[in-house]
């Protein structure tokens, strides 16, 4: 609301200075448009987060990280992940849509604070998309400034290296610190996982694919598109009695199969669970949870067009 008084106030002013509506009307257009990639993005993480849980894709990353993880040591892992993963791909947001949302589940499972878990997923993420020779603003940066991108990377790292060994130590001693004693147990949550879907490591197999399309250059957009449509197809592999439960239908058929996928794209999905603990991470907004965020985008660069 503020935005838009802020714009209406604004284009008041641009009138009085002698600005046509119609040149008003292409600041605001073209605003939009330089934040349209980013609303793109937005949209298609939330269909790939709608198919990657009704898919069985989180649920099981879920399910092996509690295996393999400890509240002590989660955050700095988690960190360490989201690095490699960012250096490989030179993306920030792809390593957050996929590694970041699986690990966020993870942590909030084991009874890591939420806050710590996003903390130590963005700041992994952020490092590669930094260093990263695949990432596209670190290529850009030095072709501006008319230097190469290697020496760019090398007086980058006087800084970030330094940052990260902090972040590092601090991660590991707050990971130390918080009392993970409430945490569920981890037994009964493996057996709920395994109630509530076909948990299996060839769903695995998906986000292996949009990392390598990824690392090969493939465009962000592309790439969590053929992740969001993989889970679609391994929803209908896997998890067959999810996608007819979120199509509504009695028996499942091509219609019944293309509406639970699109829902779940599309719309909030809830997969029933009489585990407390795990009824929240079995519930996906789909490209309908990401429009508050897109209205505030939009809503910002209107104002910052009409200014």
């Amino acid at each position: 609301i503020a935005l838009i008084i802020g714009a209406v106030v604004a284009a008041l002013i641009g009138f009085k200075l002698g600005y046509t509506w119609e040149q008003i009307q292409n600041g605001m257009v073209k605003s939009i448009n330089s934040a349209m990639s980013a609303i793109l993005i937005l949209l298609i993480i939330g269909a790939l987060s709608g198919t990657w849980m009704i898919s069985g894709i989180v649920p099981t990353m879920i399910y092996y990280g509690l295996q393999l993880m400890h509240p002590s040591y989660f955050l700095f892992a988690a960190c360490i992940i989201c690095c490699i993963v960012s250096l490989a791909t030179g993306s920030s947001w792809s390593t957050v849509a996929t590694v970041g949302v699986a690990l966020l589940a993870i942590g909030t499972v084991m009874g890591v604070p939420l806050g710590m878990c996003a903390g130590a997923i963005i700041s992994g993420a952020y490092f590669g998309d930094k260093l990263s020779p695949m990432s596209d603003t670190t290529n850009l940066a030095p072709a501006m400034a008319g230097t190469d991108l290697f020496t760019h990377i090398r007086y980058m790292t006087l800084t970030t290296i330094p940052t990260y060994i902090i972040t590092f130590i601090l991660f590991v001693i707050l990971g130390l610190t918080f009392d993970a004693e409430g945490t569920v147990e981890t037994a009964s949550l493996l057996a709920d996982i395994k109630a509530s879907f076909n948990v299996s490591l060839w769903l695995f197999v998906v986000p292996v694919v949009v990392i390598g399309l990824i690392v090969k250059k493939t465009e962000p957009l592309i790439a969590l598109l053929v992740g969001t449509l993989l889970g679609g197809a391994f929803a209908l592999i896997f998890q067959p009695n999810i996608v007819l439960m979120l199509s509504g239908a009695t028996e499942m058929n091509f219609t019944s199969a293309y509406k639970g996928i699109m829902n779940a794209i599309t719309t909030k999905s809830v997969i029933p669970t009489e585990n407390t603990t795990l009824a929240d991470l079995f519930t996906s907004g789909g490209m309908e949870k990401m429009l508050g965020t897109i209205w505030l985008i939009l809503c910002a660069m209107v104002f910052g067009g009409i200014m």
